[in-house]
This record gives structure tokens, sequence and C-alpha cells, in this order.
């Protein structure tokens, strides 16, 4: 990124809430993830804690299932963030579809690769 950018993003993150700093951070860390192709290989599944925010389980699911392209799970994850945060869903159930998300991802790269 170029210098000009670099300040660009630290002027908006400094006017942004803890909160949407906090989201922003969790989607940069998804997109920073995607760039990393990994093998497919068993889900290391990390527990969910209870009371578990909806950026945590983010980052959580995307440690237990690393061999994920979360390119390709973006809109998805997109949209039930947005769901949580700007529609007030439940974080409950949009970490509930977030699991579902993830593991059906994860079979469909398993169900590839024993195709090839």
């Amino acid at each position: 990124m170029t210098t000009s950018g670099e300040k660009r993003l630290c002027h908006i993150i400094g006017q942004l809430s803890v909160t949407d700093q906090q989201t922003l951070l969790a989607f940069a860390e998804f997109l920073h993830a995607r760039t990393k192709p990994i093998e497919p290989v068993e889900p290391q599944i990390i527990p969910r804690p209870p009371k578990e925010s909806v950026i945590a389980a983010i980052k959580r699911l995307s440690h237990s299932y690393p061999m994920l392209d979360k390119a390709k799970m973006l809109d998805e994850t997109s949209t039930l963030m947005t769901d949580h945060i700007m529609h007030g869903r439940d974080a409950i159930h949009v970490i509930d579809e977030l699991e579902k998300l993830f593991l059906r991802h994860y079979n469909t790269l398993i169900n590839k690769r024993k195709d090839t």
C-alpha cells in the first residue's frame, strides 16, 4: 500500500467506533487469510465459548478451517455480519449460521478433492 493509502486508512480507522474498528480488523484478517493457499486437512475445531461475539466466531472458525478459501466465503460471511450489525440479528443465530457455512464449504472442498 502506498503511503497516501496508509494515511487514508489510518484516518478512516480513527473515525470509526471501537466496535467498527474490530469489525474492520476481522474483515482484514479474513481477507489476509485467503492469500495463503493451504492443502485440505482435517479441521482443528476450536470449541465455541459461551457469549462469543460474531467477530470472535469468524476468527475462531477461520482458525478451525485454515484450508478454506475465505474469498469464496466472503459474500456469505459479510451478509451474516451485516444481518447482525445493521439488522440486529441475534449473535447466537448468526454464529450458528457461520458454523454451518464453514462446515458446508469444508465438505464441498473435501468432495471436490475426492472427485479428482
